[in-house]
């Protein structure tokens, strides 16, 4: 069983859920560590995978309950900046079937304020893989120094990206414009079907696969909720089942199946490069095992990614 370490570069979220009315009027708010990154590393560490967070983490309350919950989780904090900037504040709404929707309060804050002075190598270090996505990777002024990062780790690691929209806080635009430059550096994609709906309206998800291959990746996963996840390497396709599962919220559940994926294939011993003794079997299985991981904190409030006992 391989345990080389990964590094998830990412901004860690508040996730505040309202609860009701506090005592003496107004909202009662429980507030919960999130964000995509975030959770990714939480989960990679919780399955017992060696990992290394790269962040911005800001010295207000918000930054100490995120410093807390990695670290509880067995997460590697050396790679993080401790900021002055604020925390990111997002404010969940669930519909009917526990889907969330965010509303974002991040003016200013600490986690895309990253320079090139930050990202150095040394903070992904030997990792095999760096993973990241989500609003580091669109937010300016430190989206250009995450991608320049990303060029630079390729030499040496697999590259995994989540774009993870947030069309609430970053145009579409900006996705859309990014997705060519973002495969022609990753090795991996990960993407849910609602991002794809955004991005490419309209479009089936195996044809924008094959446009995302074209620009370089070679893998693409697009999960597909209960339908499970495509699976699509160099245009050869097989989709998993997600298993049945009481949902509760679907907070994490993205972040979850990301994480198990990249654990499976670290555990393969296929990180490190550009995947090129990977097969299609492989990788069914290590999204099967993922739709497992996926499901499991579906089953729980909040993003509270499985332990591997939990598996």
């Amino acid at each position: 069983m391989s345990r080389d370490r990964i590094a998830v570069l990412g901004e860690c979220v508040a996730d505040a859920f309202v609860t009701g009315a506090a005592p003496g009027g107004g909202l009662a708010l429980r507030v919960l560590p999130g964000g995509g990154p975030a959770n990714t590393a939480v989960a990679l560490a919780r399955l017992g995978t060696p990992v290394r967070f790269l962040g911005r983490l800001s010295r207000d309350p918000f930054g100490e309950l995120f410093r807390s919950h990695l670290e509880a989780s067995g997460v590697d904090l050396s790679g993080c900046v401790s900021a002055q900037e604020p925390s990111v504040l997002a404010v969940a709404t669930l519909d009917e079937a526990g889907r969330a929707s965010y509303s974002f309060h991040a003016e200013g804050a600490a986690d895309w304020r990253w320079s090139t002075a930050e990202l150095t190598g040394e903070r992904v270090g030997d990792a095999v893989c760096l993973h990241t996505g989500s609003l580091a990777l669109v937010h300016d002024p430190g989206a250009e120094a995450v991608e320049e990062l990303l060029a630079r780790a390729a030499a040496g690691a697999t590259v995994s990206i989540d774009p993870n929209v947030r069309p609430g806080l970053v145009p579409l635009g900006r996705y859309r414009e990014g997705m060519p430059r973002w495969c022609a550096l990753a090795d991996i994609v990960r993407l849910s079907l609602d991002d794809l709906e955004l991005i490419r309206p309209g479009e089936r998800a195996e044809r924008a696969c094959d446009t995302w291959h074209a620009a370089g990746a070679r893998l693409v996963v697009v999960t597909l909720g209960p339908g499970g996840a495509l699976v699509s390497l160099d245009g050869e396709r097989v989709t998993v089942p997600a298993p049945a599962v009481r949902v509760v919220d679907t907070v994490g559940a993205g972040d979850s199946f990301t994480a198990a994926f990249l654990h499976r294939l670290g555990e393969e011993g296929l990180l490190g490069g550009r995947l090129d003794t990977l097969g299609l079997d492989v990788a069914r299985r290590a999204a099967a095992f993922a739709a497992g991981a996926a499901a499991r904190t579906c089953s729980v409030p909040g993003a509270d990614p499985p332990w591997a006992r939990d598996l």
